[in-house]
Parts: C-alpha cells; sequence; structure tokens
C-alpha cells in the first residue's frame, strides 16, 4: 500500500479502499477497479475480521485474486486495535495494517503505534496510524474538539515512523441523515499537510459528497475509505433482485448485487481521481 500512496501523493489523486468481508465483496470492488483501471486497497474491519473469518483466510483469498487481477490490490486491515491481532494479520500475509490506537492517550498512541510500526517493517509491510477523533453518522458527528491538531500530528507522524495517517477534519463514519452533507473543515487539512509529509487517509468517506473528496484529494489525501456506501449499494441491489423475482435462487442473487455495487464504487473511484492511474 506505501507504493500506492507514494505514487497517488507524488501525482495528486487517492486510492480507494473499500470495506469488504468475503470472496463476493472482495471480487465486486477488484473487478471495480479493473473496469477504470485503477490501483484499489481491499479493507478488513477488525470486527469483520473477529466475526466472519480470520487472517489467514483472507489473505488467502486477497492473494488469489490479486494474482489474477489487472490492477494493484492491497490488503489493509482497518481499525485494528488489539496488537496481537494487528501483528497476525501482518504474518498472514496482510500488506499493510491500520493500527488504531487514536482512544488512547497521545503518549500511549505514540508507543504503542511504534511498537507496530517496528514490527510491520520487518515484514515490508505498510503501517496507518489515526491522530484525532472520528464520530458517526447518525450518531455523535465529528466536532471541533476530535479534530487532528497539525502541530501534534507532526510529532506523531515523525516519532511513530508510520507511513500515512488518518485525518479529522469533518467526516464521520456510517450513513448520513437523507440529504446531509458533512461540512469538511478544508483549512485545517492544509495545515495538516502543510505539517506533515507523508500520505494522508481519509476516513468516513460515504455520502461525503464530490466536492468535499475532490478538494481533500487537492489538498493531500491519498487514500480514501468508504464502507456504507458500497454496502448499502449491494444491499440494494439485493432487494431489487428479490424484488423482481421473489423466489429467485440464492447463487443468482448474490451474483445479482455486485453491479450496484460495482456502480458505487466507480463513483468513488472517480471523485478520488484514480482512474487510468493502475500500474
Amino acid at each position: 500500500m506505501k507504493n500506492m500512496l507514494r505514487r497517488a501523493q507524488k501525482e495528486n489523486f487517492a486510492v480507494m479502499a473499500i470495506n469488504c468481508f468475503n470472496l463476493e465483496t472482495m471480487r465486486t470492488v477488484i473487478q471495480a477497479a479493473e473496469s477504470m483501471s485503477s490501483p484499489i486497497i481491499i479493507n478488513i474491519l477488525q470486527d469483520h475480521l473477529l466475526r466472519h473469518g480470520d487472517p489467514e483466510i483472507y489473505s488467502w483469498l486477497a492473494a488469489h485474486l490479486a494474482k489474477a487481477s489487472t490492477v494493484d490490490v492491497a490488503l489493509n486491515m482497518d481499525h485494528g486495535r488489539d496488537a496481537d491481532l494487528l501483528k497476525a494479520a501482518l504474518d498472514a500475509g496482510f500488506t499493510s495494517v491500520m493500527a488504531d490506537f487514536s482512544d488512547m492517550s497521545l503518549e500511549d498512541n505514540i508507543r504503542a503505534t511504534r511498537e507496530i510500526v517496528e514490527y510491520a517493517h520487518e515484514r515490508g509491510a505498510t503501517v496507518e496510524a489515526e491522530l484525532g477523533g472520528i464520530g458517526e453518522a447518525c450518531g455523535h458527528q465529528t466536532d471541533n474538539a476530535m479534530k487532528t491538531d497539525p502541530a501534534i500530528a507532526e510529532r506523531f507522524a515523525r516519532e511513530t515512523g508510520i507511513d500515512c495517517l488518518t485525518v479529522s477534519y469533518g467526516s464521520s463514519h456510517g450513513t448520513y441523515p437523507e440529504g446531509f452533507i458533512p461540512p469538511f473543515d478544508i483549512e485545517r487539512l492544509k495545515e495538516i499537510h502543510t505539517a506533515v509529509d507523508i500520505p494522508l487517509v481519509l476516513h468516513g468517506g460515504s455520502g461525503s459528497g464530490r466536492k468535499n473528496i475532490e478538494e481533500s484529494v487537492a489538498n493531500g489525501i491519498c487514500k480514501i475509505n468508504v464502507g456504507c456506501d458500497f454496502m448499502n449499494g449491494c444491499r440494494d441491489g439485493l432487494a431489487t433482485a428479490l424484488a423482481e423475482d421473489p423466489a429467485i435462487n440464492y447463487f443468482e442473487l448474490i451474483h445479482g448485487a455486485e453491479p450496484a455495487g460495482q456502480d458505487a464504487v466507480r463513483q468513488y473511484i472517480s471523485w478520488a481521481g484514480s482512474e487510468g492511474k493502475a500500474a
């Protein structure tokens, strides 16, 4: 993932990172990326890793799909809060992990993140970390107190040795109320971008809107996480297929959901500027 993001930083685009949890979602995302000749990152949430599989299964599936793909594919463990599980993912072959110790004190966050960085770099893997807080779209949305401090971001990046940094400047996780577009603090992002020289990451990309996405990419964002909009697209595809044929075979139903999920991924690839950027 580090090489992907370094190129994105140099050429001023962002790589989409889409939350997946099984073979079908991973395949759907990769095929969408292939259709637009875009590099892509498969995100596996820690919660999904614990509930739906294990590091070895996900690593094997991703490697198999990546080898057959016409675009670059990275596999990233998303929001890893358990150090042992982060290390297990790296040992299993994940090409990157997000060490999310953002709920700790700054000093503890630096210490815990640096430990994962040392472990990952010994294995040639990439580490993402988070500074600041990202709220919930239908709960406590991100407020000013949760946004990333540019001065602390510079210290955090320098002392941990991370490869990319998740920053908070207005996005929230989840699905926003209908018609709501979150106000992004682009000036805060510009300050962080000036202070930190590594690729920056936007979490909670779902529902952010084209303008926010494009302005974020123009000001240092090199990786954009999207989960809900992709999952909602797949869900809507399932609902449409069921409405058209309530007795549809389950195998056909699953495949029927994939085009709608791909449409959501392609939209974000277009906004992120990564179309045609496959190596």
